[in-house]
């Protein structure tokens, strides 16, 4: 964190647009601040696009004319039921001596107070002051603002110490936290996600009202809960925020299954390891894992790094389905990654994750992720590894890398072992993929070759020939050429009593 002083606040705000809104709300003669995250950010010298202003009178009137003030390439967008307004500028800028089209936006709102029922987050609202703007704020660190006119432009305006909390790395609320929490729920996911992006603590008596409160959270919609919480899983370090979800209670109303993972059980001297905990090094190892792919310069698309992450924090989830006592071996958790499977789906859709490919992703690397070091404690087969690359197709690379960040010995001798187990299955991948082109692969005889061949209609004997090749190649018994596959089928067709239609003339 950087303290500024106002002078220097004013050069971080010498850019043409803070100028024009300057000009702007001094020729309507009204107050104006931005405030809140965009603040925040320049004193932690983060970047961000977030420009919100409050305005103590008409924000969309100042909204409106900011916009004619800017002129062409300006868009003003009002919505008069939340008496706010939004101002979109397309405009052209010098950058590293190239010429670019870069779009700017800026929120206006109002200056107000608001009050609250119990039943709903959606407050009333009043006209009101900056003061009373600031005290509707979700925290203290959100709350600082920074005056847009030029008798006093930059002053930066913070009645609750935000400022402090800010350089402590503290996160709380202006007001009685159970009143803040209370009145809108959502704050308290936020409250979890701000201490996780910038790695800050809550402050005491607000991580109490948490705990308190945490039943109101089923006033919000999970819609609401999952931008939160996927917010949470792109953080630097995610695991803080399941740890503080999970020790205010939250964690066991949004994800059960999760918390059903807390639990280490002992028989005759013998437990099993928490894999809650488990889970989390998990995730962290695989986080930076993708941190040293990022600093290569290579870039992770959003859904595919957040995705990925899931898998990684659902990898596990069976484990509770699954445990067994063996007074042989101890404690068993069999098939856990079949019973994790299955139960990926009901919690994408009581979550309100998406029903689409990225379900089906995540299912795929929870089904799998216990068959690599399987392949390996089996001695890494050429079969074994084919039918892995089929059924992972794509996604093989991911399974590997959450398979490699499930490695969380203790032992360094065992540790290594596993590591050096995984660089074998990954080369005989590669050496199969580039010999045999086994991924996503399909068999070089399809169905309707196989009819022509033997004058069939879709039957049972068809998919049975099918199925008979798709193994053949997997064992490395057929290679993957169409010649090969068609003697192949013409011969098992044969122990079958089916006789190809030249044979038969």
């Amino acid at each position: 964190m950087k303290m500024l002083t106002q002078a220097e606040f004013a050069q971080r705000l010498s850019a043409p647009i803070f100028q024009q809104l300057s000009a702007t709300v001094d020729a309507l003669g009204v107050e104006a601040y931005i405030v809140g995250g965009y603040v925040r950010d320049l004193l932690l010298e983060r970047p961000s696009k977030d420009v919100d202003i409050v305005v103590v009178g008409s924000g969309i009137e100042v909204a409106q004319a900011f916009a004619r003030r800017l002129g062409k390439g300006a868009h003003c967008s009002v919505f008069r039921n939340f008496g706010t307004a939004q101002v979109k500028w397309h405009h052209r800028v010098e950058h590293e001596g190239e010429n670019r089209q870069v779009e700017e936006e800026i929120e206006f709102v109002g200056a107000r107070k608001e009050s609250y029922s119990h039943d709903s987050r959606k407050p009333i609202v009043e006209d009101g002051t900056l003061d009373d703007d600031q005290r509707r704020r979700d925290f203290t660190i959100n709350a600082l603002a920074l005056c847009l006119n030029k008798a006093r432009f930059a002053e930066l305006v913070d009645p609750f110490d935000g400022l402090l909390d800010l350089e402590d790395g503290i996160i709380a609320t202006p007001l009685d936290p159970d009143i803040t929490f209370s009145d809108d729920p959502l704050r308290m996911m936020r409250c979890i996600r701000f201490a996780t992006q910038l790695n800050f603590q809550i402050e005491a008596e607000t991580f109490e009202a948490l705990a308190r409160n945490k039943e109101r959270i089923g006033i919000i919609s999970g819609e609401r809960i999952i931008d939160e919480l996927n917010k949470i899983m792109l953080a630097p370090y995610p695991s803080k925020g399941f740890i503080d979800l999970h020790r205010c209670g939250l964690l066991d109303i949004i994800l059960p299954e999760l918390t059903a993972l807390d639990i280490v059980e002992e028989r005759n001297g013998r437990k099993h390891k928490n894999n809650f905990y488990h889970t989390l090094e998990v995730l962290e190892n695989l986080v930076a894992r993708q941190a040293e792919i990022e600093a290569q310069g290579k870039t992770i698309p959003h859904d595919h790094k957040l995705y990925l992450r899931w898998a990684t924090l659902l990898h596990d989830i069976g484990k509770p389905r699954s445990k067994r006592w063996d007074a042989k071996v101890g404690w068993t958790f069999h098939n856990h990654n079949y019973l994790g499977m299955r139960m990926v789906k009901p919690l994408f859709r009581r979550l309100k994750l998406p029903l689409d490919e990225r379900l089906h992703y995540v299912e795929r690397l929870v089904d799998l992720h216990m068959r690599p070091i399987n392949i390996a404690d089996d001695g890494v087969t050429d079969s074994a590894v084919r039918r892995l690359l089929f059924e992972a197709g794509d996604d093989i690379d991911d399974l590997m890398m959450l398979c490699e960040a499930d490695i969380t010995s203790k032992n360094e001798r065992r540790k290594r072992g596993f590591h050096e187990n995984y660089r074998l299955v990954r080369q005989k991948l590669v050496d199969l993929e580039e010999k045999d082109r086994i991924r996503n692969f399909q068999p070089p005889v399809n169905g309707d070759e196989i009819m022509r061949l033997f004058n069939l209609r879709p039957c049972a004997e068809i998919g049975a020939l099918k199925s008979a090749l798709k193994d053949a190649i997997l064992d490395g018994v057929v290679p993957n050429e169409h010649d090969a596959a068609l003697a192949f089928i013409v011969e098992r067709a044969k122990r079958m009593g089916l006789i190809p239609v030249v044979e038969q003339s």
